[in-house]
């Protein structure tokens, strides 16, 4: 048993030395499959709480941690998820499922979501 143990210690030093020492790259957000490409529609990137409330009206789901609020608006074919932080708070991220083609948030899904032109607060 002993004899095992030691033969797999050296087989995986000898592995360690063999990649020089190098551990993987870790893995970005862009190199995760199925992840969103980055990109954040820019009528909606910056806006305060009231501003956002005033083009879609009032979320369907908010979610408060810490300093951070996540608001979710419901949609018949999709649903737009808006993350604030910072002080004051302003969106700072948008994603929507199904998922935009070049970025994580897809325009006619926010359209679809509008009851007024976003206003820039």
């Amino acid at each position: 048993m002993m004899r095992h143990a030691a033969c797999l210690i050296a087989v995986l030093l000898a592995a360690g030395c063999a990649s020089g020492g190098k551990l993987p790259a870790p893995r970005t957000q862009s190199s995760i499959p199925g992840a969103p490409p980055r990109g954040e529609p820019p009528a909606y990137f910056n806006l305060s709480t009231t501003a956002l409330q005033a083009a879609l009206g009032r979320p369907a789901f908010v979610r408060r941690d810490g300093a951070i609020e996540m608001w979710r608006y419901d949609g018949a074919n999709c649903r737009a998820f808006f993350f604030f932080y910072g002080a004051p708070l302003a969106v700072r991220h948008v994603e929507t499922l199904p998922n935009g083609a070049r970025s994580a948030a897809d325009d006619a899904c926010l359209n679809a979501l509008r009851v007024s032109p976003p206003k820039v607060s």
